[in-house]
């Protein structure tokens, strides 16, 4: 399979019709290796227009949603962000292209592992993996400019606003049943408002589903 034509396809097919402009999406997306960071045997459907899975359960964002969701958030040069969820680090490596440093984070360690992989063959060198629980984002170096959430959530953890920066951004796909649409929060002083950017429905990501309510 030729992958750099297939990239150039997914870009011209699925990411410039989608009111993607941002000329460092695109060239992160034209130029990124996506079929590094899926398992060898799904390799030629790297460049497809769907969630792709990586692992039991966990998906890679499709390339138009992400794309969108990064515009959305307008990322600069000199910022910090968190990409939650990441799976395989391709959201990472993509929104690394936008910012000055980037934490990748995941539960699943075995994913954290082959991202630092899959991220060091492509050079991205501005990226470093943790494993934790998604819903409690990564203290530890907050505050953030932006936080990305790979995939979708049935509710917005406390956790994401407070390790907002002050002006700092917060995307994340909200899900309500088969439905979902992103949202773009914002932190301003003490305030955290948001707004609606796009209608998108990826897999809701590990430990990210409400609970189901009892029902007498």
């Amino acid at each position: 399979m030729d992958f750099a034509k297939a990239r150039d396809f997914m870009v011209e097919s699925q990411v410039r019709p989608s009111d993607v402009t941002d000329t460092r999406i695109i060239r992160a997306m034209r130029t990124l290796p996506r079929e590094r960071f899926v398992p060898a045997a799904k390799r030629t459907l790297a460049y497809g227009d769907l969630d792709l899975e990586v692992a039991p359960g966990r998906t890679l964002m499709r390339p138009r949603a992400l794309a969108k969701l990064i515009q959305a958030l307008a990322p600069k040069a000199n910022e910090r962000a968190l990409e939650i969820a990441g799976a395989t680090g391709y959201g990472a490596a993509v929104l690394a292209a936008c910012c000055e440093d980037v934490i990748a984070l995941d539960p699943d360690p075995d994913l954290s592992f082959a991202a630092r992989a899959a991220l060091e063959s492509c050079g991205a060198i501005n990226v470093r993996t943790v494993s934790t629980a998604a819903a409690d984002g990564w203290a530890d170096d907050a505050p953030y400019d932006v936080i990305l959430l790979n995939g979708s959530a049935e509710f917005v953890p406390d956790a994401w606003l407070a390790q907002l920066a002050p002006g700092g951004r917060l995307g994340v796909i909200v899900r309500q049943g088969a439905a979902g649409a992103a949202r773009i929060y914002t932190r301003a002083d003490d305030a955290v408002a948001y707004r609606s950017a796009f209608d998108a429905a990826p897999p809701v990501a590990p430990g990210l589903s409400k609970p189901p309510a009892f029902a007498f």
